[in-house]
């Protein structure tokens, strides 16, 4: 190589030094967010009318918004402005539910309401060409609900079905004991019910409407391609007549004030996993401390990046996430830490969250994790603006929580001010680690021990009710069965995805001298086939399950043996995503049934009213026992394409899902009906 080559080469790398700076030039100060003008006035109905100009693109945004949340809704009528909300679109003023929607489809807008704890809130999005059409639909559906009888027996059902789900779903259980608890007798506390939902009638809904939904104290934001004197007329026309103010709400009760730390255990019998939250009640909207807050919850629990997700996931490997929240409503907020962790490391994991919690408020801050909170939560502030409805969401959010009036200006800089002293004084204000209310939800026989020396544990049942700690020691006992009921039988079952059908069970039990043989050939669509046959001595115990079948397309197989007080054998099945491959060899307790035998020995139970059972399942699939309850929840008259049935409704929980059976109140009992909470599917007798 040249000599002079040599020289470039090597004096190049200075050169490059020399022209580009090796750290990156520091951030400018920040400036106050830019927002379109916008202008007030407050209409001579009460009405406040806050329009924000903006006239680049021909887009409109109208958000309405009423004192009329969930707050208000009369006991054991919970739910009731929620379901109002859902209904105010579904006929209004000379409009029927299809009319409203075609209206606003028809020219590329939407028109929804919602209603919270505090507000219920009508939104329209239109071109600003439709301002007129929007505004005649907003005034429908908030002055000249019809509510009609059709839509509300609909909406009850869609909401009891939603309901049925979310109370088996253990992170929604955690939410509802933790409100309850941290709130007591405050209305934040309460969240509708199955029969607080059956309760509310038409008459209740244009009561609410009446009353609740009157322009005196409301706020009507309008952001977009729009004059405050285009507005103003559009309004003034197309609310013409409406007028009052909504009664003031009675004064809430105080929430409660804790001085120790308390446990809150719900059992949820097989759970695999355990639902951790942990907070406090903090303080109101405008308090100046939500800023370090704000900031100190983004290092604790904020993203991927956050304390609890880097040790508890990361490091520990305990969970898929770990997250942590400030609720900001009208009233008193929340905090709340959250994680879902396996069994065995439930109170592992809690006392490590507890420690991340009281490290935050009492250790140095480090000024690299100051700064990336800081600039993440600057950063995406403005990425909450850029369309109109996001503005008039923002505008109309400050003003209802009586935020200043520069509050969206200056949101930036007074995050990118705080300091790492008012973070940890912030930390010690809304994370109260020497107070916390913990809610966990899980299988209490096993972390109830571990969790009692963390706090004191209260134990109860996921519909509320006080559990004597004695009732977690299971003590399994052989099902007291009618073998006479156990008579030779073949049924056949349709299979229903939304009402549609989908596919068939067929099922054969027989008898012989050595006992019984069930029998079971399942096909849903594409999805799944199998064909299963359980082996039963002459006490109905079992000896042998085989099965095989296809799971989309691929092959899966159960073959076990019970013996000797084991169950023996191997299994492929499927673990979404993907397939697993078990060896099966464990001890099982006298008493414990396989999980594809409870169908056929339902009709051996000893059936009434207010029958119920502990169950303990084992499931090769999971290769482990569950202790299951099985509970008659009424009596209800069901049809089925076999016919009309007085049934016995039996739910069971305590596995994968919580599963429904129908069973016909006379005897011989025959299994008429089959739902799963959180699947689309039935099983109807047909034959």
């Amino acid at each position: 190589m040249k000599p002079l080559l040599i020289a470039v080469l090597v004096a190049a790398p200075s050169v490059a030094l020399a022209q580009y700076p090796a750290t990156p030039p520091p951030a400018e100060p920040l400036s106050p967010a830019r927002f379109p003008p916008f202008q007030q006035t407050v209409l001579a109905n009460g009405l406040k009318l806050v329009v924000v100009e903006n006239h680049s693109q021909p887009v409109l945004s109208i958000s309405l918004t009423l004192p009329a949340g969930s707050v208000t809704d009369p006991t054991g009528k919970e739910g009731l402005a929620n379901m109002a909300a859902q209904l105010l679109t579904k006929g209004a003023g000379e409009r029927s539910a299809e009319q409203i929607s075609a209206a606003i489809e028809g020219v590329g807008g939407t028109l929804a309401a919602d209603a919270g704890s505090d507000f219920l809130t009508i939104n329209a999005d239109v071109l600003s060409p439709q301002a007129q059409l929007a505004f005649d639909l907003l005034a429908d559906v908030a002055v000249r609900p019809n509510f009609p009888a059709a839509e509300l027996e609909l909406i009850k059902t869609q909401t009891l079905s939603a309901l049925q789900l979310e109370l088996s779903q253990p992170v929604a259980l955690a939410s509802r004991f933790f409100l309850s608890q941290v709130y007591g007798t405050h209305p934040y506390a309460r969240r509708p019910t199955p029969a607080s939902t059956g309760a509310i009638t038409r008459e209740d809904l244009l009561a609410f409407q009446r009353r609740r939904l009157r322009p005196g104290g409301g706020l009507l934001v309008i952001a977009g391609d729009i004059t405050l004197a285009r507005a103003r007329s559009l309004v003034t026309s197309a609310f013409r007549g409406w007028t009052g103010r909504a009664p003031a709400a009675a004064p809430f009760p105080r929430v409660p004030v804790r001085t120790a730390p308390s446990i809150v255990l719900v059992h949820r019998p097989g759970s695999a996993q355990s639902n951790i939250v942990v907070g406090n009640t903090t303080f109101g909207p405008a308090d100046p401390q939500y800023y370090a807050a704000r900031v100190a919850n983004q290092i604790l629990g904020g993203g991927p990046d956050s304390r609890l997700f880097l040790n508890l996931r990361e490091q520990k490997g305990w969970t898929y996430g770990a997250y942590s929240r400030l609720d900001r409503p009208k009233g008193v907020g929340t905090f709340q830490a959250t994680a879902e962790v396996r069994t065995e490391v439930t109170d592992s994991a809690l006392t490590e969250l507890l420690r991340q919690m009281t490290n935050l408020g009492f250790t140095p801050l480090p000024d690299s994790e100051l700064a990336g909170a800081r600039s993440a939560l600057v950063g995406s502030f403005p990425l909450t603006l850029e369309t109109a409805t996001q503005v008039a969401g923002a505008v109309a959010q400050a003003r209802l929580l009586g935020l200043p009036s520069d509050y969206l200006q200056k949101y930036r800089t007074r995050l990118s001010a705080v300091t790492a002293a008012q973070v940890r004084a912030a930390s010690r204000v809304v994370m109260q680690t020497r107070t916390p209310l913990i809610v966990v939800v899980g299988d209490a026989s096993r972390v109830y021990d571990k969790l009692s020396a963390i706090a004191p544990v209260s134990l109860f049942s996921p519909d509320g009710a006080p559990l004597d700690p004695a009732a977690l020691t299971t003590r399994t006992i052989a099902l007291d069965l009618d073998l006479a009921q156990l008579i030779p039988a073949r049924d056949s079952f349709v299979v229903t995805m939304q009402g549609k059908p989908m596919g068939f069970q067929r099922t054969e039990l027989t008898k012989s001298a050595n006992g019984f043989e069930f029998r079971e050939e399942t096909r849903i669509a594409s999805l799944m086939q199998q064909t299963t046959t359980v082996e039963m001595a002459g006490d109905a115990s079992v000896r042998t399950v085989a099965q095989t079948g296809k799971t989309q397309g691929t092959d899966t197989h159960i073959n076990i043996s019970y013996a000797e007080g084991r169950v023996t054998g191997d299994a492929l099945v499927s673990a979404r995503p993907e397939f697993r491959q078990l060896t099966i060899d464990t001890m099982v307790t006298s008493g414990t049934l396989d999980d594809n035998v409870v169908q056929a020995l339902l009709p051996a139970l000893h059936w009434a009213r207010d029958a119920s059972w502990t169950l303990s399942v084992f499931s090769a699939g999971q290769n482990a026992t569950q202790t299951m309850t099985l509970a008659v929840t009424g009596v209800e008259t069901v049809q089925v394409p076999a016919g009309t049935f007085e049934v016995y409704r039996a739910q069971m929980t305590g596995g994968p899902a919580t599963i429904y059976f129908m069973i016909t109140t006379e005897a011989p009992h025959r299994l008429v009906k089959v739902s799963l909470v959180g699947v689309p599917l039935e099983f109807l007798l047909a034959r």
